[in-house]
């Protein structure tokens, strides 16, 4: 058989369904010499007369017969391909991948899992721990969603703004500056933690000690906050911290925060995710059912900082 053209199926199967030639011009608002050109050109395709004329009205060939049956079947999964992809979460057993920091999968992963597990029991749930030298290879990341720190979103990187923090420091309520004013001094003058793990909580401190030719003291990097909360907790070290996450830990740990001794640049918090899942209905719906938690917490901790 030779090369078949598929534009002409759907005639095809309205020829086949009406077994009349003018009232399939009709449907497929076509000419009735254009109808039966057409025709020609299918009988050749199928090397099979398809409709032979007796009297007034069309019979089917057997090969016609058979066509109509598995035409209206392919044709109709054909039309399947083109509609809308439905998203039913009860029915939804994919692994949906979320990373940010331990502070996040601490306070905010629980609440969006309890939610996932009553809206769609059969998914699943995988939490990574975010390092934000990872955002330029999002694209080749199995990660669905990120939650973190960044000045900018990247090219073909979608983002949700969930609010923006100042940056503490937050320490041992027996260390010798809770509860005083900092000077820049007493900043430099003490040994500091870094958390490593999440967003990067460290260049706008950066950007205004680098030109002054002024650096801190690093006692300890850690990729966890409750770590750092711990190790605050016995030692006299600083931590320059989001004052969201400052005052939650101060409510579980004996700590106390005061405001840095010079002007910073704000964080900007984004819930992210690659421009390739932007469309699929399925993450659209996970990334709406966590944006609430995680946008809420941050706004509703931001306020408690500042009283």
């Amino acid at each position: 058989m030779h090369h078949l053209n598929y534009n002409l199926l759907p005639t095809l199967r309205v020829l086949l369904e009406t077994r009349n030639l003018s009232q399939a011009a009709e449907r497929l608002h076509l000419s009735q010499p254009s109808i039966s050109k057409q025709l020609a050109q299918l009988r050749r395709d199928f090397s099979d007369d398809l409709l032979v004329r007796e009297g007034q009205c069309w019979l089917l060939t057997p090969r016609a017969e058979q066509l109509a049956r598995e035409l209206a079947e392919a044709l109709d999964g054909l039309e399947r391909l083109y509609a809308e992809p439905v998203f039913e979460p009860a029915r939804c057993e994919r692994v949906f991948r979320l990373a940010s920091s331990d502070y996040v999968a601490q306070y905010m992963l629980p609440e969006i899992g309890a939610e996932l597990a009553r809206q769609a029991p059969g998914a699943a749930l995988e939490y990574e721990l975010w390092d934000k030298r990872q955002l330029p290879l999002l694209w080749e990341s199995p990660l669905d969603l990120v939650s973190t720190i960044t000045e900018q979103v990247p090219e073909r990187i979608r983002g949700l703004w969930q609010g923006e923090d100042r940056l503490v420091v937050l320490m041992s309520r027996r260390h010798p500056l809770a509860g005083r004013v900092l000077g820049l001094e007493d900043y430099l003058a003490w040994p500091h933690l870094q958390v490593s793990g999440g967003g990067d909580k460290d260049s706008p401190v950066e950007q205004v000690l680098a030109p002054l030719g002024l650096g801190r003291r690093w006692f300890a990097r850690v990729p966890f906050f409750q770590a750092a909360a711990e190790v605050l907790c016995r030692t006299h070290c600083l931590l320059t911290t989001p004052g969201h996450i400052a005052w939650q830990l101060s409510q579980e740990h004996p700590l106390a925060y005061t405001e840095l001794p010079f002007a910073s640049r704000r964080q900007q918090y984004h819930l992210m995710w690659h421009q390739r899942h932007h469309q699929d209905p399925a993450h659209r719906w996970f990334r709406e059912l966590c944006f609430p938690f995680l946008r809420d917490h941050l706004q509703r901790t931001i306020r408690e900082s500042h009283q």
